[in-house]
């Protein structure tokens, strides 16, 4: 624009300063308007490049701060990315000692069910064991009543009798079949019947036998050698061991006499049967526990 205004005022001045032809004049009057065309022209394509200008200056000042959030979130990104690999590390150590115990602990349950397994695998061949025991035990002491019963059959009907329960063999025998009323001497018909329950005895030495003596509560009057019903009560089993000992084939050791005087009675001491009744001998069989105790302390 400058260099235009310069233009037309050499060309002013020389129309002023001289005489010009008008050919002359014409020329430059239409090379003035083609300049002020241009001028136009770069006025308005000046204006166009600066609009692009601001427009692309705005862009850049945009895409700039999108670059920058772009990289805050990115740098963001990355520093949680790390945190979670230092978290995940952890993550992944602490499942691996997780694991590992886990594993340990199994391992130690396994191993303790594999004991329970063996302890209850153990303790049921006991069991089968023990019934097996107990089953022959049963089948013994019945056959032991059986022999017994046969071998006291004439016996009975005479304040003998057998009878088996609570895992034992009872022989009782009233008083009036041993002995006279106040006496432990056993009479003729006691020993044979003690002679017969001898043999059976001698026939199965793994029988554990106690001999019991019982009176009634009728008082008993102190005279010679006895004091009260407990020493009469003991001296008759003691009596009944005597003579069942004349089988050399019973082992003493295992016989016991007990005296249990008038505390142990099976019948009402009110009238003279029931009295009668508890004035007796029991001879009571058991089998020998030394086995099943075994197994059960096992």
């Amino acid at each position: 624009m400058k260099k235009i205004s310069t233009i037309t005022f050499f060309t002013l001045a020389l129309l002023t300063s001289s005489c010009v032809s008008t050919k002359v004049f014409n020329d430059l009057e239409s090379r003035y308007a083609t300049l002020k065309v241009e001028r136009n022209t770069l006025e308005t394509t000046q204006d166009s490049i600066q609009q692009a200008w601001d427009f692309l200056d705005s862009k850049w000042k945009d895409t700039n701060r999108y670059l920058k959030r772009s990289r805050d979130s990115v740098s963001d990104g990355l520093i949680k990315l790390r945190n979670l690999e230092k978290e995940y590390t952890l993550l992944e150590q602490n499942s691996d000692k997780k694991i590992q115990e886990s594993i340990a602990s199994n391992n130690a349950l396994l191993k303790e069910i594999a004991i329970k397994e063996a302890q209850l695998s153990a303790r049921s061949e006991r069991v089968d064991q023990l019934e097996n025991l107990m089953s022959e035990q049963k089948e013994a002491l019945l056959e032991l009543k059986q022999r017994l019963s046969d071998a006291l059959l004439n016996f009975e009907g005479k304040g003998l009798t057998v009878e088996q329960r609570n895992g034992k063999v009872y022989v009782s025998m009233e008083n009036k079949l041993l002995f006279k009323s106040g006496s432990w001497n056993v009479g003729s018909e006691g020993q044979r019947a003690l002679d017969q329950l001898g043999t059976v005895l001698a026939e199965n030495p793994d029988i554990v036998v106690m001999i019991e003596g019982h009176t009634d509560n009728v008082p008993f009057s102190p005279k010679n050698t006895l004091e009260s019903n407990w020493d009469l009560s003991t001296k008759r089993a003691t009596s009944v061991v005597t003579i069942l000992l004349k089988n050399e084939l019973i082992l003493p050791q295992n016989l016991t006499a007990a005296g249990r005087s008038e505390y142990l009675p099976i019948a009402p001491n009110s009238n003279l049967d029931g009295r009668a009744a508890n004035r007796r001998i029991e001879v009571i069989l058991s089998p020998q526990w030394d086995e099943i105790n075994a197994l059960l302390n096992n």
